[in-house]
């Protein structure tokens, strides 16, 4: 559980990380285990989520908003912990700020190739990130010998975004979305939501013990933190975890002290 004392203020620089709502937590929590000698600045867009299921010019404008945010406030870098953001929208900010590392998150479909063993791959995402050319140049690039079996999942990050993992509405939703992929006879699912990360023991009880889960948010915080990690000095104190957000801060405040065990500061992001 999260205590509840403010930690001490970001330092100049920060690790900007941001969201179309709670599901980046999941990246940042690997983030944090990982080096918490980093400071970490996270944005929830809660008020506009989930990205999954708006049009891509609505997600391209709203993480350009974001990072014009994080980067204000001192990011030396960002970590795109939505899949659908990073289909639409990592390419132009990139472009946009060409001296600064901007690490995105894709569905993990390498290594679910790597670690299938009848071929059979299946994809839990949203609308969006799997009508993205983005993923379908990742498709491309899998063997011919592995079967990639897509599954839109409309709905499940809003109802994860409602914070309560053991809703009936969620299991009964995961549970419906799983049957499909069963039905495929798919023996490993990539989590391709960060969203998902957090019902990953609901998803695999669909699916089955003999199914393997492949969720991408510890290789993401290796590769942001070989990226960036040099620039902050390691130390016997945790860094400053600030957690922003655009929707409610006092439901981002109770999703946190469940879902995360470090201290971190929530607060509105007005403006944003």
């Amino acid at each position: 559980m999260n205590k509840r004392r403010d930690p001490a203020p970001l330092s100049a620089a920060c690790m900007g990380v941001f969201d179309s709502g709670v599901g980046g937590l999941s990246v940042l929590r690997a983030l944090q285990r990982a080096a918490p000698h980093v400071p970490l600045l996270y944005l929830a867009d809660s008020a506009h989520a989930p990205y999954g299921e708006r049009g891509e010019e609505y997600v391209l404008a709203r993480s350009n908003r974001i990072a014009s945010h994080l980067v204000a406030q001192g990011a030396a870098g960002l970590v795109l912990a939505c899949n659908t953001a990073t289909a639409i929208a990592v390419r132009t900010l990139r472009e946009r700020w060409p001296a600064l590392p901007v690490i995105g998150v894709e569905p993990g479909l390498k290594p679910a190739a790597a670690a299938t063993r009848n071929g059979r791959i299946g994809v839990l995402a949203t609308t969006g990130t799997l009508s993205s050319d983005r993923y379908r140049q990742l498709l491309h690039a899998q063997p011919a010998s592995v079967q990639v079996v897509p599954h839109a999942c409309p709905g499940l990050a809003r109802l994860i975004e409602q914070g309560n993992l053991e809703a009936p509405a969620l299991v009964h939703a995961i549970e419906q979305h799983c049957a499909a992929l069963r039905e495929a006879q798919v023996d490993t699912v990539v989590l391709g939501c960060t969203h998902y990360a957090f019902v990953h023991e609901l998803i695999q009880a669909a699916m089955g013990p003999q199914v393997q889960i492949i969720d991408t948010a510890e290789a993401v915080a290796r590769h942001a933190l070989h990226r960036l990690g040099g620039l902050w000095t390691r130390g016997p104190e945790m860094a400053a975890v600030r957690l922003q957000t655009t929707g409610s801060p006092q439901a981002l405040r109770d999703i946190a002290a469940g879902w995360l065990s470090f201290e971190c500061h929530v607060e509105a992001a007005p403006g944003v």
